[in-house]
Order: C-alpha cells, then structure tokens, then sequence
C-alpha cells in the first residue's frame, strides 16, 4: 500500500494546536550514549490532562520506578511542548517556567530530551513532531490513535528506517496493557479474533439510558457534565474514536496496513430509548462493539457499530466509562482485558510504562523495539460480506398493510424474518407514524443493504431504517 494515506472524511481529526516551528527538515542531533548512571530526559509535546498526569506519576513514582528496573537510570522531564505559556504556568505551576517552549523544534532538538512523548493530538502538528524525532534517532511514545491509524504507514515505515522504535501503549483501551500483550504475550499465537469495548465515552452513554431511560441527547449531556465527553463528542459517538483503535490492533495482530477507508464504522446518534428497552426484553444489552475477526481464506473483518449483545455474555457486564476487549489465540484460548479505558492516571499509566521501555532499549541497546510489520498487504473483507442477524427499525406510517410490504422485499431478497413488533407509545396511542421493529436471520450485510434501499423507497417509509448487528460472540 502506498504511503500518504488519506482518512475517511468521517474520521475527521480534533482541531490542531498551533505551534511555532513548524518548517521541515531533517534533525542533525546525535542522541547521546545512555550509560548506567544516566538521567533521561523526556520531552513532552503537551501538558493537558495527560501530559499533566504523566507528571505527577513520574513526581510521585519516580524513585519506585528506577528500583523496578533496577535502578541506575532515571527518568526527569527535561522539556515541555504547550500551547500557551501564561495558561501552562496558571494551570500547571509545579512545572519550572525554564523547561515550558511554544516551539516544537526547541523540544525535539534539545539534547537534554532523550526520548519524546507526543499527548496534543491531531494529526498535522503531531504528525511532524513525530517524524521530526525519528528522524533524530529519539524513541517516541505516543497516545494518538488518530494519528497511528490514518498516517502509521509513513510513521511506521520512518521509524524502521531509523532502526527508532513508536510506543503506543496509551493509544488503545487507556490503562489496560493490550498493545503489549499483543506484542509480546501473544507473538506466539495466530489470533483469531478480538471482540471488544474500546470507547467509554459511548459506553456510559449507552449504561445510562440502559439503566436510567435517558434520552441519547440527555444522556450525552451528563457526561459532558462529568468531563467523559468533550464539548465536540463527535469521533467518541460516531464510532471514530473506536475505529482508530480497532485499526491499530488489527494491524498489529494481522501485519499489514489498513485504510480507515476500507472498514465499516457506525455510531450510537441513532440509539433510542425504544431500541434499548426491546434489546432488554430479548436478553440483550446495546454496546458500541468493535469486531476483528480473521477468516479461513486470511482475510480480516475488522467492522464497528452498536449492537445487541446477550446479557449472558461477559462484556454486557461492562459499565460506565470502562473499556474490555476479549481475543482469542490459537494456543491462548479465550482471554479477557478489562479496566479503565480513559482518564488521567490510566491513561498516564500506560505512557509511563512505554517510557520505561523505551529507556530500557536506550540502555541496552537491544535494537529495535515496537510496532514491526510483517506482510506489505493484506485482505479487509468487504463490509457487504459479512454475516450476523440483525434488528431493524423501521419510521412508518400507520396503515393496514405495511408489515407485508416489508415482508414482500425481505422476502424477494431471500432474508427471513424472526419476529415483528409495533411498540405503542402509550402518551400518543393514535399517533399517524409509529416504529417498526423486524428482527432478521443471519444472512449477509449486502444483501441486507440492497433490501433496505427498497423498502426506503416505499411511500409507508418515512426515514432511513436504523440496523443493529445481533452479535453472536461465543
């Protein structure tokens, strides 16, 4: 796959922050031995939530963290990348004014700063911070999901090149250890599949109008009230944020470069009060899933979007803003990751230790260490060829005869039907439109899709169908 990969134009990323230093070219810095008294020195490109939380645990847990290790190297910050000085200061006062810059540059080109850390997001500024260090032969670590799944390719072909390795611990699932789990625990394992919850911004919102009967709209404003959502909650509700996720584990897993263009993503702005109480009439929970499966010719499905999950299943279990991802190994079986998925010190966690690993392969000189490809290419199946049943919502008009309308193209399209249902609203009994319910057997998606698109167009319809996926997990 060629370099310069382009997003889909729904992965849209965060607004960029501005910084000065922002012409190109290469890094003539030479990074300095590291012996067995040293003190490295970490750049950090952002002192927001987790920048600031990558602080106080260094603060706090610095001496622990050098005995773990076995002491000899420590770890200071020796730079620090914001966006404004005067607010760095007001917010952040423990940091000394003399390691504060607005120049990207002055970070990655001191030769006090061993290893970089970039925490502002985006992917435009980000993107040149991270090249810009590879290219000085500095390790990076690095949370930014956004950016490793839409421009990985050329990052990760860069820091082969410079034999400088890309840590990423924090960019999936916050302080749960599954980046490395793959790398390392399961290197020996063909994985089968992951199936998980990788957003807890749309979990909580779904648990919330599960066990609150809130509105999507309501639910969406608490947790923006309690800082789970951003004032822009787009990429977090329109699966993106998910998908970025669920792009870099695949890749991870399966050795080849995937386009965000080529999978399937769906968000949870269409999830109703009426979809969530009749998932719980039939056993099941509503959950934003991410689903990567390889199939027995090699190619990977890799498909985000909400979906009935039957409450028996261990991941219906999982609340509030917590994250859980199940992967199955051939020689591993069944494993299950489960924990915080976002926040602060969870998130500060998980960079902190890819710090430590980082400073261990300056150290020991070990050689290259994180992401490796192994396969140029490799084969997303096709949405449209993917299999599970569905439940499908219908907008119709009330009047005799519209359930055999829909019937009638289900039927022609070879899709059968398991159950129909018309739920009353009881405050509006002889309301003129009212939801139409079907639950269809497995069949595949594309077929489904050339139905739908149909029945869209019978003059009972009033909008477009909504489908959720009726999981089938083992």
């Amino acid at each position: 796959m060629a370099t310069g990969w382009k997003p889909n134009a729904s992965s849209t990323s965060r607004p960029e922050f501005r910084f000065s230093g922002l012409d190109s070219g290469r890094n003539a810095a030479t990074v300095r031995r590291v012996t067995s008294c040293s003190s490295l020195g970490i750049g950090l490109a952002g002192f927001g939530t987790v920048g600031s939380g990558v602080w106080n645990t260094l603060e706090r847990n610095g001496s622990l963290i050098s005995d773990r290790t076995g002491g000899g190297v420590t770890l200071h910050i020796a730079k620090i990348l914001v966006r404004d000085l005067a607010k760095a200061r007001a917010t952040n006062g423990d940091a000394p004014a003399d390691i504060l810059t607005t120049n990207w540059r002055a970070l990655v080109e001191d030769p006090a700063v061993d290893i970089v850390v970039e925490l502002i997001g985006g992917t435009t500024d980000a993107y040149e911070i991270v090249a810009a260090a590879l290219r000085a032969k500095k390790p990076v670590v690095t949370g930014n999901k956004a950016l490793l799944a839409e421009r990985g390719v050329e990052l990760f072909a860069l820091s082969r090149e410079m034999d400088t390795p890309i840590h990423f611990e924090a960019a999936v699932a916050g302080g749960i250890p599954i980046i490395r789990t793959v790398q390392d625990s399961f290197v020996g394992n063909r994985i089968h599949s992951f199936s998980g919850i990788i957003n807890g911004t749309s979990n909580y919102i779904l648990g919330r109008m599960t066990d609150a009967g809130l509105t999507f709209e309501d639910a969406l404003g608490e947790a923006q009230k309690l800082g789970y959502a951003e004032a822009d909650p787009a990429l977090d509700v329109n699966g993106w944020d998910a998908a970025h996720k669920a792009i870099l584990l695949a890749t991870l897993a399966y050795g080849f470069p995937i386009s965000p263009a080529d999978i399937h993503v769906s968000g949870i702005e269409q999830v109703r009060p009426t979809d969530i109480n009749f998932a719980k009439n039939l056993g099941y929970a509503v959950k934003l899933l991410a689903v990567i499966r390889e199939h027995g010719d090699g190619a990977v499905e890799l498909r985000i979007q909400p979906s009935f999950i039957a409450k028996t299943n261990i991941l219906a279990s999982v609340h509030g803003v917590f994250n859980a991802v199940a992967v199955h190994g051939d020689a591993a079986g069944e494993s299950l990751f489960y924990g915080r998925g976002a926040g602060q010190d969870p998130t500060a966690s998980s960079v902190v230790a890819d710090l430590v690993e980082a400073a261990r392969g300056l150290r020991q000189a070990s050689g290259h260490r994180g992401f490796l490809p192994y396969r140029e290419i490799g084969n997303i199946l096709p949405v449209g060829e993917t299999s599970t049943a569905y439940y499908v919502r219908f907008d119709v008009t009330d009047r005799p005869g519209v359930v055999a309308e829909i019937a009638r193209v289900l039927a022609d399209h070879r899709i059968g039907i398991s159950g129909t249902h018309s739920p009353v609203n009881p405050s509006n009994p002889d309301a003129e439109f009212v939801d139409m319910v079907f639950l269809l057997h497995t069949c595949p998606f594309g077929k489904l899709r050339q139905a739908l698109t149909e029945i869209e167009a019978l003059d009972c319809i009033n909008s477009a169908p909504v489908v959720f996926r009726i999981e089938n997990l083992g």
